[in-house]
């Protein structure tokens, strides 16, 4: 889990009551505005719950995001009419543990049909190579400790298979929560599902024969794509895509790299890439993207999910050397 720069508890707390109350009653919410129209208001928390809310939902679901695009989810902070707004929804999905602003915003607007996407697969734990390496060579030790404790990898969206799972689950509660179009739900999460799985197999294949099987990454939130399809993900520092690796990091990543034969530093499009170009000067590899895929934006490699993941399988088929 992504656990930097969490925002104080008695800071969200204050904001939520301050939203809660200030702004319940407000009718020109975004929220407000959906139900007027007819559709069912829907309310995500951030890129890849909206992308299922729409795919799903279709023409019977107004979806708004509290994450715009181009901000860092994992550093969101809700406006108090963001806050507010979220007691006039119909539905509200997220993903716990991502953004800990919305976690408090969500529990405090008592919206009955709520979903946690994280409830909808299985998590797994894949704890850095910084936290399997660092332990108990610095400062760090008990927060590197307390990120592995607080909770499990969140970062389901990258793995064809268990978003397809959470889309399952997301088509099943927009059904309940609406039941006179439950037979359009069901058919876009049938066909948002096949989509899915025709994702999968094409990573399964290109990504079947390569050269290397390693890949370096700044953001270690690759671990359920990379276990899927037999890969290796080293990041550079860890869980947290901006912050400074320790120099027993970088001359890790040296012998990884040498030994390895890797070719490629991946960075991300919301994240600086400063680290990871100057890793790949240092050896003189290659830098390209591999978005995480936390939000869309002009700088994007596709216009949506779909478009970017297939833009993520050729730079890792380029990278490590398909066949």
């Amino acid at each position: 889990m992504n656990v930097r720069r969490l925002i104080p508890t008695t800071a969200v707390a204050g904001a939520v009551a301050l939203g809660l109350t200030a702004l319940s009653a407000c009718s020109s919410s975004d929220a407000a505005e959906g139900s007027r129209d007819g559709k069912l208001n829907v309310v995500a928390s951030f890129y890849p719950m909206q992308f299922l809310a729409e795919e799903i939902g279709g023409s019977h679901v107004s979806v708004t995001s509290l994450t715009k695009p181009g901000v860092e989810p994992h550093d969101l902070e809700l406006s108090p009419q963001q806050i507010g707004g979220l007691s006039d929804a119909d539905y509200i999905l997220y993903l716990k543990n991502v953004q800990p602003a919305v976690d408090d915003a969500v529990a405090q607007a008592g919206v009955e049909n709520t979903v946690d996407a994280a409830e909808l697969t299985t998590l797994e734990s894949h704890g850095s190579a910084v936290d399997d390496h660092d332990h108990g060579a610095g400062e760090h030790e008990g927060e590197e400790h307390a990120g592995e404790e607080a909770g499990l990898d969140p970062h389901i969206w990258l793995d064809p298979v268990k978003y397809a799972e959470v889309a399952e689950g997301v088509g099943k509660s927009l059904e309940k929560a609406d039941p006179d179009h439950a037979a359009d739900y069901r058919k876009n999460t049938e066909s948002l599902v096949a989509e899915l799985n025709t994702l999968d197999k094409a990573y399964e294949t290109g990504l079947k024969n390569t050269a290397t099987k390693t890949f370096i990454t700044t953001h270690s939130a690759f671990g359920y794509l990379a276990e899927r399809y037999g890969l290796t993900q080293e990041g550079i520092a860890g869980i947290d895509p901006e912050a400074e690796p320790s120099p027993a990091r970088i001359e890790e990543i040296h012998h990884v790299a040498e030994e390895n034969k890797a070719t490629t530093v991946f960075f991300e499009t919301l994240a600086s890439d400063k680290t990871a170009k100057t890793l790949a000067d240092d050896l003189n590899l290659r830098t390209a993207v591999l978005d995480p895929l936390e939000g869309i934006t002009d700088k994007s490699a596709g216009a949506d999910y779909t478009e970017v993941m297939e833009s993520n399988l050729a730079a890792l088929e380029k990278a490590l050397g398909a066949k």
